[in-house]
């Protein structure tokens, strides 16, 4: 495994992050168990996971992954060998079963408490809020939403001043932003700095070699604020595997189960994309799955890259692209394709 560190902190974690929202729908509380085990014995500490998970979420299973976890902490008293990651869910009709009113002071406390019980633990060490309240464009929506979208922002030093009493307690080490643009990372930053509040120090937004939507201004903000990208659906739900090539519908896949949530990665240019990466994977003797993550591994604005599996053999082969090094000739490549089909799917 290879490691960095939390920007601005000496907290070690892995390049390769366990995702988790499979947890308690795809996959059983035992699979997820083998899941940590097999990614611990790898040398994946790093974690993450959400009140909202597992995913779709509902009111019933609301919760669940974190339960799964704090389960497996009790079981296995490997808490002290985890930096671990989790969300506040934002506002909106999605989580109207778990609270309203989006990132108040009350609704963090509300929150963080009830994340903790579940997962069995005094302390989180990085707690993300997962999206803005404000209407921004992320979940497969290309173009800012100027028309729709709420003219009030976030209270930023509210939240930075709940964040902070939440860190003085303990409950919380260090927080960061989910799907979050230039502008609110950057409105967080002036507020940090103007009234001496916790900074964020990661960003965790969807890229992938089909997404890179985030090398549009965040990836500039990454790298001149040393704010780190945690990367999500680095595989683009599975598309990136090429398993859904040519109309395929795998049993059991995510796609065939929930399509709505491979559509937004899932499109004519999407197609042509993989279709073309995948004979550069094939050219080089790797595999789709090899090359995507690979890419991302090597980013220099990537903290960390969040793989998910519903299966060991898949968690296998996401863990092991972290000693696949892309050579040149396999970049130039990619960016060749990437320049006749620039982010297809947003």
């Amino acid at each position: 495994m290879k490691y960095t560190t939390l920007p601005n902190t000496d907290l070690k974690v892995s390049k390769i992050c366990l995702g988790t929202m499979t947890w308690g729908n795809q996959n059983t509380e035992t699979e997820g168990h083998e899941q940590m085990d097999y990614a611990l014995d790898k040398g994946v500490n790093f974690f993450d996971v959400a009140e909202l998970y597992p995913v779709p979420a509902n009111a019933e299973t609301y919760g669940d992954t974190e339960r799964i976890i704090g389960n497996w902490f009790k079981k296995t008293g490997n808490r002290d060998k985890v930096v671990l990651a989790s969300k506040i869910a934002g506002a909106g009709d999605y989580t109207a079963h778990i609270r309203k009113g989006g990132l108040t002071k009350v609704n963090i406390f509300d929150a963080i408490d009830k994340s903790l019980q579940r997962l069995q633990t005094d302390y989180i060490d990085l707690y993300q809020l997962h999206w803005p309240n404000r209407g921004v464009n992320v979940f497969g929506l290309r173009d800012y939403p100027y028309k729709t979208t709420s003219q009030a922002a976030e209270n930023h030093q509210e939240i930075l001043e709940a964040l902070q009493e939440l860190i003085k307690q303990g409950k919380i080490k260090h927080f960061g932003l989910s799907n979050e643009t230039p502008w609110g990372t950057m409105k967080y930053l002036q507020a940090s700095e103007q009234h001496n509040l916790p900074r964020p120090l990661t960003v965790q937004n969807s890229y992938s070699l089909i997404h890179r939507g985030y090398e549009v201004g965040m990836s500039e903000v990454s790298m001149r604020e040393n704010i780190g990208l945690l990367a999500y659906s680095p595989l683009a739900q599975g598309i990136l595997t090429g398993k859904y090539l040519d109309g395929n519908l795998p049993e059991g896949a995510r796609g065939t189960l929930f399509p709505r949530f491979v559509a937004r990665y899932k499109n004519e240019g999407s197609e042509v994309a993989v279709a073309n990466y995948l004979k550069i994977a094939q050219k080089h003797n790797l595999t789709l799955t090899e090359l995507s993550l690979a890419y991302i591994n090597q980013l220099p604005f990537v903290t960390s890259n969040i793989i998910g599996a519903t299966k060991i053999s898949q968690l296998k082969e996401n863990i092991n692209s972290i000693n696949i090094v892309l050579s040149d000739e396999i970049l130039k490549e990619i960016e060749a394709v990437h320049a006749k089909i620039p982010n297809p799917a947003p």
